[in-house]
Formats: C-alpha cells, structure tokens, sequence
C-alpha cells in the first residue's frame, strides 16, 4: 500500500504540473515514475532497506532510516527537533505513550 501512496503523490504533482502546462500553452512531458526505493523500521537497531541495487538490513539500515526519514521533515527546525527528540528517546529509552483514549468532542 506505501507503495501506492507514493506513486499516487508523484502522480497528483505530475497533473497539476500537465493543467499549469497546458494553460499557459506548453507541452508537457509524459509521466515517468521514479521508485526511491523502501526503507521500514522493524525493531530497536534494525531496518531493513530495499534501494533498487542495493538491499541490506540491520543496523546500518536503521541508521539509515532516521536520516533519510528526517531529511524529508519540511521545515529545518523540524529537523531539528525531532532528531534531538528521538535522540534523547533512544538514549533514555523511554517511550511516548501514543493512546487514544475517550471521545472526541466534534
């Protein structure tokens, strides 16, 4: 399914580019998707990470997985934020609680 998502994502900017295009009376290049590759977390210290070529797994994946993941944060400070987060999370191993507990008022 992320799969999907991804292509979907490449796919809606590829429509908006083609309407922008094609308003202003230029040609637009056919749509061409280009696979990233995929990366999943399945424990403490270990990924595994599928990148066309190459694949491996383990810590070096892991590894891997934090930076690419908040390289692709929005804004810098978010950056930053969140590797000082999930730095002192891993060094003091606690966990946030991430419950959803009664209702939500609408």
């Amino acid at each position: 399914m992320q799969r999907c998502a991804r292509i979907k994502d490449c796919r809606r900017c590829y429509v908006a580019r083609l309407i922008r295009d094609r308003l202003r009376g230029r040609a637009c290049k056919p749509f061409r998707y280009v696979d990233k590759g995929s990366l999943a977390v399945i424990g403490r210290n270990a990924a595994v990470a599928d990148l066309g070529v190459l694949k491996f797994s383990g810590f070096f994946a892991w590894f891997a997985w934090v930076f690419i993941h908040i390289a692709y944060l929005i804004e810098y400070d978010n950056r930053l934020l969140v590797l000082f987060q999930w730095g002192w999370n891993y060094v003091t191993r606690k966990r946030g609680a991430r419950l959803i507990t009664g209702k939500v008022d609408e």
